[in-house]
């Protein structure tokens, strides 16, 4: 199994998610999602819908990847975001990437995906990730990254990556 933990670049670091970053993962949940903080409901209830979506997100990735790897990005011993990696046998699946608001579009998330994209290069394995097909932006962020349109499953698009073989030199 390829290992994407560690230094990266750009001064990012990834670790184990644990226990105590329960508090910084619902924190960010709810800044990922601003959709449902709009609800034209009280703030009891929104609190208990966000609330239940961060357990079930929990609970599903749990029930649909149960060898998933859980990892904080950190930016200078500050957490600032999550990426949540299954190492199947056949590919490499992201099946999470968020970032606190501060620390979106400054190229935090391609520096995570492209560690992912090198730990799969080790190991010569596709990476394959999951969006929203009206996500246009986050679908010209992974084209960037070389991922490409691969099909719709359900109410998701599947993108995948490609290693290249490493090229031989000649003398």
């Amino acid at each position: 199994m390829a290992d994407v933990g560690g230094h990266l670049n750009a001064g990012l670091h990834l670790r184990p998610s644990r226990d105590s970053d329960k508090g910084f993962l619902e924190s960010l949940y709810r800044d990922v999602r601003q959709d449902l903080q709009l609800l034209a409901a009280d703030r009891d209830f929104i609190e208990a819908v966000l609330e239940m979506q961060v357990n079930a997100q929990s609970i599903g990735y749990g029930s649909a990847y149960p060898n998933a790897l859980y990892y904080i990005v950190e930016k200078q011993g500050e957490r600032i975001g999550r990426v949540t990696v299954d190492f199947g046998a056949d590919v490499i699946h992201v099946i999470d990437l968020a970032l606190i608001r501060a620390a979106r579009n400054r190229g935090y998330g391609a520096v995570v995906l492209q560690a992912v994209q090198s730990a799969a290069t080790q190991v010569m394995t596709p990476v394959s990730l999951s969006v929203d097909p009206l996500n246009t932006g986050a679908k010209l962020f992974y084209q960037r990254l070389g991922f490409r349109f691969e099909a719709l499953t359900g109410a998701v698009e599947r993108w995948t990556w490609h290693p290249h073989p490493p090229q031989l030199k000649t003398s």
